[in-house]
């Protein structure tokens, strides 16, 4: 099997957009010849790589593996070329951050001074939910990821950097507000907000509270933790938050943290990558800056 790295750079490009358009257009090229180096390479691998669905083209079987070999091999030659620029003592790199929506609180925070210490290196940051997060371990089309509990059916590493404590919220002015070490079978007769299934803080609280033998009663369920504060300011209901995330309703007054027996849930945040990946220089760079400086950069005031 003949095969040119310009034919898997062009094949990938169709593969990434499902596009011929597009694909020539991203890489300067005319349709006609994105079209024949598709063509050559399929004829080297003696399998349709692309089938026609109406007007749109799909990776066929034999196309999605080509597919994932190719990115294996272009992420190689990343790897290579930012290890010899780590060699000459230059500065450079790119590096791929996906975080969990609720990092992304203080993640700005923490980009921001890795970029002052690093300036030369360009981060892209992919803010997604946890069942995103997963799919880009999986698929392994991140270098990093910043995320509450790992996955247990992915082949990861993954470390600890932050603490993450979750509380419970109440509207100003709530029955509970200034009582003391409420008793947590008192939440029973309390709404709760609750997050999606399968988000981080959804899991851990009904870990927690299957473990208390306790069943609370839901109301609305939210995507996405400002929905969830809204909804709470407006007397929807409780909820169960990361306290990084109310540093401002805190301050201004718009929402208090009820004083619960057992909590906060103390949790953490990690940092995630595949097992066996072998970090770029400026993924080991960022590891290292997380790993030291996280702890002190969340208590800078914003």
């Amino acid at each position: 099997m003949h095969v040119t790295l310009r034919q898997l750079k062009v094949f990938k490009a169709v593969a990434e957009y499902l596009n011929y358009t597009q694909a020539a257009r991203n890489l300067h090229l005319t349709q006609p010849a994105v079209s024949m180096q598709v063509k050559q390479l399929e004829a080297s691998a003696g399998l349709p790589l692309f089938e026609q669905t109406g007007k749109k083209i799909q990776l066929t079987e034999a196309g999605r593996e080509v597919y994932q070999y190719a990115r294996t091999i272009f992420q190689t030659f990343e790897e290579m070329e930012e290890v010899l620029s780590s060699l000459k003592g230059l500065d450079t790199g790119h590096l791929d951050i996906a975080v969990a929506s609720t990092v992304n609180y203080f993640a700005p925070r923490l980009l921001a001074a890795f970029s002052r210490q690093f300036p030369g290196i360009d981060l892209r940051l992919d803010v997604s939910n946890r069942q995103r997060l997963m799919g880009l371990l999986q698929n392994n089309e991140t270098d990093i990821v910043l995320m509450g509990r790992p996955p247990e059916d992915i082949d990861l590493e993954y470390e600890p950097f932050m603490d993450n404590p979750l509380v419970v919220i109440a509207p100003p002015g709530h029955p509970m507000q200034d009582q003391k070490k409420i008793p947590t079978k008192r939440l029973a007769d309390e709404v709760f907000i609750m997050r999606e299934a399968g988000s981080g803080t959804r899991l851990a609280m009904e870990r927690y509270f299957a473990k208390q033998s306790i069943v609370i009663s839901t109301g609305m369920q939210m995507t996405r933790n400002e929905a969830i504060k809204q909804a709470v300011r407006a007397g929807m209901g409780l909820g169960v938050v990361s306290s990084h995330t109310i540093e401002l309703e805190l301050e201004t007054g718009r929402l208090v943290i009820l004083d619960i027996e057992d909590f906060p849930i103390q949790r953490h945040w990690y940092m995630v990558y595949r097992k066996n990946k072998r970090l770029s220089p400026a993924a080991k760079a960022f590891h290292d800056f997380v790993m030291s400086e996280a702890q002190r950069i969340k208590r800078e005031p914003v």
